[in-house]
């Protein structure tokens, strides 16, 4: 099929169940792992959907990540202002300069050092869950203010800021709201960060914002590099929590095998952010030449989305793909992306992931959903995928 037979489509977003990717995209896949896209600023540009052409496009230095290849994927807006220090807008080297202030701060061994705190940091949520008493909102009450606590501290943000950066990120990530919100709270997120740079820089502590006001970035990229980091460093993990909870309760069975043996953790978490994908609308890049992929040829200039969760429910990639298996070895997933820009901080999300699931299921043995299934609203529309509130019970 050539290129002039392939008809755009708009990026699905009907899903038919809370934990899998909208069937059409599933469709999408299984007829070709690259199609055309119709974004909804008129342009068109391509979908993929299929593992191996995924790994292909974010490993490929000739697809850009730069700032000015960004499409809406969903919604009526314009992508929100690119600030100064946002690195995931970047290609090498400029990339890699900022990059590289991070990179030693989430290795493997440092991250595995902060796990007595966020062990505290669990602990703490579950005695104030069990002060509550059930029915509590897991997402309020534990998936938020523990990945939110630890970055704080990592950072050297004062905590009792938190509610101000969750509500401001939340804000960025929407594609539900207007972009007069989202330029706003970019805007106060900006204004926040660069005062504390700012302050770092005159009275540093040992904290990682005061390591990277020391370096020799402006205060505006230093707090664009905070905000990326502040903003990705608790919502993804956040969504994760819930949306992994409410997985688990529906599938007692893939639970009562953690309950029994407690070592299948670190698997089970990298088999959850396969089959959750909670990154919803896909990465975007630009093509800065002509590029076959898959028998299609790609030109230069043109957009690039890849949809992981259709990417990671690929069946050339996973056996029986759309199963839940706690059991599987799923290390080859998609879920932190690939590439140069795999997530910097995806092993401290690790760390806090197997500690916050391996004590929520260990101190709560009779933990369950204290609504219907129907009554549990996701953020359809955002960047994010996740569940606005899950009320448990044990």
């Amino acid at each position: 099929m050539t290129r002039t037979d392939l008809q755009p489509v708009a990026f699905p977003t009907e899903r038919t169940c809370p934990f899998s990717p909208p069937p059409k995209l599933t469709e999408l896949r299984d007829e070709h792992p690259v199609s055309r896209l119709a974004y909804p600023d008129g342009t068109d540009g391509w979908l993929v959907t299929g593992y191996a052409a995924a790994r292909a496009v974010l490993n490929d230095p000739r697809f850009s990540s730069r700032g000015e290849h960004r499409r809406m994927a969903v919604g009526e807006g314009a992508p929100g202002p690119t600030r100064p220090g946002v690195f995931i807008f970047m290609d090498p080297p400029e990339h890699s300069r900022f990059r590289k202030l991070f990179t030693g701060e989430f290795t493997v061994r440092r991250t595995r050092n902060l796990e007595p705190k966020v062990e505290r940091i669990t602990a703490d949520r579950i005695a104030a869950m069990r002060d509550i008493g059930p029915p509590v909102d897991l997402v309020r009450e534990f998936a938020l203010p523990i990945p939110s606590l630890v970055i704080c501290e990592l950072l050297g943000v004062p905590y009792e800021d938190h509610a101000f950066f969750q509500r401001h990120s939340e804000t960025m990530l929407d594609y539900d709201r207007s972009m007069d919100e989202v330029v706003e709270a970019f805007q106060l997120m900006a204004e926040f960060l660069t005062r504390l740079v700012r302050l770092k820089r005159e009275r540093p502590q040992d904290d990682l914002l005061s390591r990277v006001a020391a370096s020799d970035l402006t205060d505006e990229e230093a707090a664009g590099s905070a905000m990326l980091v502040l903003t990705a460093g608790h919502e993804t993990t956040a969504k994760m929590l819930g949306l992994g909870t409410y997985l688990l309760l529906s599938r007692p069975e893939q639970l009562a095998l953690l309950r029994k043996d407690p070592s299948l953790i670190d698997g089970a978490v990298e088999e959850m952010l396969r089959y959750l994908s909670i990154v919803q609308f896909g990465i975007i890049r630009g093509a800065t030449q002509d590029v076959e992929l898959e028998g299609r040829r790609i030109r230069a200039g043109e957009v690039v989305t890849v949809a992981l969760s259709a990417a990671n429910r690929d069946g050339d990639a996973f056996q029986d793909p759309d199963a839940l298996d706690l059991t599987r070895s799923a290390g080859r997933h998609l879920g932190f992306g690939y590439g140069v820009h795999q997530c910097v901080g995806q092993q401290l999300a690790r760390v806090e992931m197997r500690v916050a699931f391996g004590q929520l299921i260990r101190e709560f043995p009779g933990l369950h959903l204290a609504a219907a299934p129907d009554e549990i609203e996701t953020t359809h529309l955002s960047s994010m995928y996740g569940v606005r509130r899950l009320p448990v019970g044990w």
